[in-house]
């Protein structure tokens, strides 16, 4: 008489045949458990196939539409020689002579030609077709500029923290200076709209308001405080002509711009598609029209 047990088995193969590839057929004895392990992995596969829908996934499984992640150096290209130490200007050297504001509003190719040549602010700096910036009392001033500005020639990185000291001599105020741009351009427009960076304007048009902007200081994206002398909030001040304000100017997560003046946050501008990165990696001072000047200097990498 038959073993029952074996005649069920026997059955059983011949309803449910294994396939001839199998990895566990005729399998020895101690390969039991690794094909245990196997068949159950395959189990957790097939449940997860089953679980996902059919079709490809949308776009915000993955976050918002088009939004870029932060800027980091893993994924935006950098300068070689960015800065990697802290760099620090004091411009105490000799006044320098400057050209008359009306012959650098012409942007002439002779004015800007003599003015490269004489580089009267030294290597770490250059004007954008211009040469109306100089070393005066040992700051850097420029006066009648219209938007033609100073940039410094070192690349800074893209996290990185800017710090300066700014004097207007006018009443108008008109504090500018501009953060991850290009190192080159200037205004090709009275309306400056197509600027390379970040741009901060304390007492901006003609005192009234302080702005931070990003590459169109008109922009409806601008960031901005009205300007109100009655205010009890100091960020709502006006410029005092002849006073110094201790600017910081700062981006330590790749995308996040944050202005400070006299150790107070005015502005900040979170940007979900950041300037880095060459091309983006410099910064300097503008000017419209009343006599502007800056000094003490200090970039700090972060």
């Amino acid at each position: 008489m038959s073993d029952p047990r074996t005649s069920r088995f026997a059955n059983a193969k011949a309803h449910h045949p294994l396939p001839a590839t199998s990895a566990c057929t005729a399998r020895p004895a101690s390969t039991g458990s690794a094909c245990r392990s196997l068949a159950r992995g395959a189990l957790v596969a097939a449940v997860a196939a089953a679980c996902v829908p059919a079709g490809n996934s949308p776009a915000t499984d993955s976050g918002a539409p088009g939004a870029p992640g932060p800027a980091t150096t893993a994924r935006v290209k950098q300068a070689p020689n960015v800065l990697r130490t802290v760099f620090e200007e004091h411009f105490d050297r000799p006044t320098t002579p400057s050209s008359s504001a009306s012959a650098a509003a012409t942007g002439s190719a002779a004015a800007s030609g003599e003015a490269a040549r004489a580089n009267p602010l030294g290597p770490n700096w250059y004007q954008a077709q211009t040469n109306v910036w100089h070393i005066e009392n040992g700051k850097l001033c420029g006066e009648g500029a219209h938007n033609h500005g100073v940039w410094l020639q070192r690349p800074i990185p893209i996290n990185a923290r800017i710090e300066f000291d700014a004097t207007s001599d006018s009443p108008d105020g008109d504090l500018k200076a501009e953060i991850w741009g290009d190192g080159q351009s200037a205004a090709t427009a009275q309306s400056y709209t197509n600027a390379t960076s970040y741009l901060t304007i304390l007492g901006g048009w003609k005192n009234t308001e302080h702005v931070l902007a990003r590459i169109n200081e008109h922009g409806p994206d601008r960031k901005e405080i009205r300007v109100d002398p009655k205010s009890d909030d100091p960020r709502q001040r006006p410029v005092t002509p002849g006073q110094s304000y201790h600017f910081k100017i700062e981006r330590s997560d790749g995308k996040t711009v944050h202005w400070s003046v006299n150790g107070i946050e005015y502005l900040a501008f979170p940007d979900s598609a950041p300037l880095a990165g060459i091309g983006h990696d410099h910064f300097g001072f503008n000017d419209w029209e009343v006599k502007v000047c800056f000094d003490n200097i200090k970039v700090t990498p972060l």
